[in-house]
């Protein structure tokens, strides 16, 4: 009986007898093994969260009393207030994107079995982990009957 594969990509290998994720080292697991699959992501950073609006609040701030500021030293407090929120925004949005996690119980322990960044190519293995774990189940009991 040949090997059906489910899922190959340049991370992760699925298979209807092996879930193989290509890291260093690789990691390889055998899906009759695997009991309570399920998948999480982290959240967002407080930073990448409250950023934007104290970037915002600030800029609406410093425009609105713009014309009040005679001090060359309150122009550069104003510009910093915007600038240092606006750069940590960006600066989050670029370091911490969502980052998705395949968890089970294998041989009796937990253990990550993927994580990826990319949700589309998470999204691929898990579908093909699925498939292969419902491959994998026995058919249920039956009358022993056939059809007319």
């Amino acid at each position: 009986m040949s090997t059906r594969t489910y899922y190959r990509g340049p991370d992760a290998v699925v298979t209807d007898e092996q879930f193989v994720w290509l890291t260093t080292p690789t990691q390889l697991f055998s899906v009759p093994d695997l009991h309570n699959v399920g998948l999480t992501s982290t959240k967002a950073d407080p930073l990448r969260l409250f950023a934007a609006p104290v970037a915002g609040g600030t800029l609406i701030l410093a425009a609105a009393t713009w014309t009040t500021l005679d001090h060359p030293a309150a122009y550069v407090l104003g510009l910093l207030g915007v600038a240092l929120p606006g750069g940590a925004t960006v600066a989050a949005r670029r370091a911490r994107r969502r980052q998705w996690e395949l968890h089970a119980t294998y041989r009796g322990r937990p253990v990550v079995l993927y994580t990826s960044t990319d949700e589309r190519v998470f999204n691929q293995v898990s579908r093909g982990l699925r498939r292969s774990m419902e491959a994998a189940r026995s058919p249920a009991p039956g009358y022993g009957l056939a059809a007319a």
